[in-house]
């Protein structure tokens, strides 16, 4: 009988950490800063030259609902509340996989692709601060971004707990990238559009369960289903992925539906 790993257990290996800012603790390390800025400041377009959207960015409707693509550019600011996350949990991992470092300049933001590189200004000290996003969160009404301890400091966030900021995109760094390059950044895209959206609807210890459920919803209302191979406690551990989501609100919805037990989002 084919083994099903639950995936609560998946969940604990793949999800976000949701959290609010830890606002007491005070280490006495030094933040490392990065370099002055250079900025890749010419905003892109996603339009064509006769002013159309390009096919990637007309919108499209799934289960009745219309949706316009994310497109996040080089130049787009947003304003809101930040806080910060520290000590509870540094050495964690983040959502794309890194440990959470809460001397690094890094911080969460709810949908900014990850490795996107913003400025962050406190809109009641005009203080700044760069970080680059490697989490999810924070989960609390009105907070856009919740930042490291070093890049709290920097702002004179610490004490406070949250402030007002404004955040404006800077540039994207490589998926792999661990530290801000701005020379790299300046040279690379202008802009990212967040269309790789997956769901997983399950896992398995045993490869022919993977093959028979990818089989079995290949196709499933329009998306198709892969394997993602893993491994969990040394052991493999087979996930399988709904693919072709154009948006998290299209997957959201997807979600919705109930059509598996125990579903998420994750990024391809």
């Amino acid at each position: 009988m084919i083994r099903v790993i639950l995936l609560g257990l998946v969940l604990i290996m793949s999800g976000c950490t949701s959290y609010m800012g830890s606002y007491q603790y005070r280490p006495s390390k030094v933040s490392k800063k990065y370099p002055s800025d250079v900025l890749a400041d010419t905003p892109s377009t996603v339009k064509k030259k006769n002013g159309e959207l390009t096919a990637s960015m007309r919108p499209y409707t799934v289960f009745g609902k219309e949706y316009c693509p994310t497109v996040v550019s080089v130049g787009d600011t947003m304003t809101g509340r930040a806080s910060w996350y520290g000590s509870d949990f540094h050495g964690k991992s983040t959502c794309n996989g890194e440990a959470y470092d809460m001397y690094a300049m890094t911080a969460a933001h709810k949908t900014l692709p990850m490795n996107t590189v913003v400025r962050v200004t406190n809109l009641e000290n005009n203080q700044q601060t760069v970080v680059r996003i490697n989490d999810r969160g924070p989960f609390v009404e009105s907070r856009i971004i919740d930042l490291s301890f070093s890049a709290a400091k920097e702002i004179d966030l610490v004490a406070k707990g949250s402030t007002s900021v404004r955040l404006e995109v800077l540039g994207f760094e490589p998926s792999d990238a661990k530290s801000i390059d701005y020379k790299r950044m300046a040279n690379g895209p202008k802009q990212e559009v967040l269309n790789s959206f997956a769901v997983q609807i399950g896992a398995f210890a045993n490869i022919q369960g993977a093959l028979e459920t990818q089989k079995k919803y290949t196709p499933f209302h329009g998306y198709s289903a892969i394997i993602k191979d893993s491994q969990y406690n040394n052991a493999p551990l087979f996930r399988i992925w709904l693919r072709g989501f154009r948006s998290e609100a299209e997957a959201r919805d997807f979600i919705a539906q109930g059509y598996f037990s125990g579903q998420f989002i994750t990024r391809e």
